[in-house]
């Protein structure tokens, strides 16, 4: 399977009308996932860079509800760079996938979901440590 096929970019349904605009995203429909947690990265500027780590058990979906970023993925292979710069799309990460956002425009508000409470435990950090734990996984 492909990265590309793995990120899926997801868009959601704006079901706005003449009084505004409405997105709405439910866990384990729009979403591949039932939701554990949600937090959102602000306040951010384009020489930041976030995340630039892959987790073991969590998957996420990244949407920037305002503004908009970059998120760089890989999986040690392939390599993608999604731009999220639209309230009703999103990008699916799975487990096991590296990650770094950056390039944030001065009003990003880049939320995040994902499937599992959070544990420090499951982060690779590094990315040395990533290549060589994906060496060892199975193959699918």
């Amino acid at each position: 399977m492909t990265l590309k096929e793995k990120c899926k970019i997801l868009q959601f349904n704006d079901l706005g009308d003449e009084r505004g605009k409405l997105v709405v995203i439910e866990g384990g429909q729009a979403i591949p996932f039932e939701i554990k947690r949600v937090f959102y990265i602000y306040d951010s500027d384009s020489s930041v860079i976030r995340g630039q780590h892959a987790n073991k058990e969590s998957e996420f979906v990244l949407i920037n509800v305002a503004g908009e970023s970059k998120v760089r993925i890989t999986d040690g292979k392939e390599e993608m760079i999604v731009e999220l710069n639209k309230p009703m799309m999103g990008v699916y990460i799975p487990k096991m996938i590296w990650k770094d956002m950056y390039d944030f425009s001065s009003n990003s508000v880049l939320l995040v979901l994902a499937s599992t409470h959070y544990d420090g435990n499951e982060y690779i950090r590094d990315y040395d440590e990533y290549l060589k734990a994906i060496e060892e996984m199975p193959c699918e």
